[in-house]
């Protein structure tokens, strides 16, 4: 069994609040990211949270020392994502999460932005926040 983590996940992690220690305690667990949830992250917190560069390149120091590859974001990749979205009525941005972790054989896929229980072929949506099981 594989856990993917999407982006949000990451994010709770470096904010103070209800959903911090949750979400540290799951990604002890491992698992999988992408490029793709490595760029988001840096993204949602030099512009949504409004991070110095300074904290945001010291999250992800921590971040790749737990994981210290990425899931590549390839043509296959796009592929895939644009028929999960046309297929499954989602986000394209949360369909590329969706492949990537299709593409790396993952069963479990943590995430607050789907649907938890919701099934791509092997791989479930569990929303770690409400159902903390690791």
């Amino acid at each position: 069994m594989s856990a993917f983590w999407d982006t949000n996940v990451f994010v709770y992690a470096f904010i103070a609040g209800p959903k911090q220690q949750i979400a540290r305690r799951a990604l002890m667990s491992g698992g999988v990211i992408s490029v793709q949830v490595l760029n988001e992250f840096t993204n949602v917190m030099s512009r949504k949270m409004r991070q110095s560069w300074e904290d945001v390149e010291r999250f992800l120091s921590v971040i790749h020392v737990r994981f210290p590859s990425a899931a590549p974001l390839t043509i296959q990749t796009h592929v895939t994502a644009r028929a999960l979205a046309r297929d499954h009525s989602i986000a394209f941005y949360d369909a590329l999460i969706v492949a990537a972790a299709i593409e790396a054989k993952c069963d479990r896929l943590y995430s607050e932005d789907l649907q938890s229980g919701r099934r791509f072929g092997e791989c479930v949506v569990v929303d770690p926040f409400r159902e903390a099981r690791f």
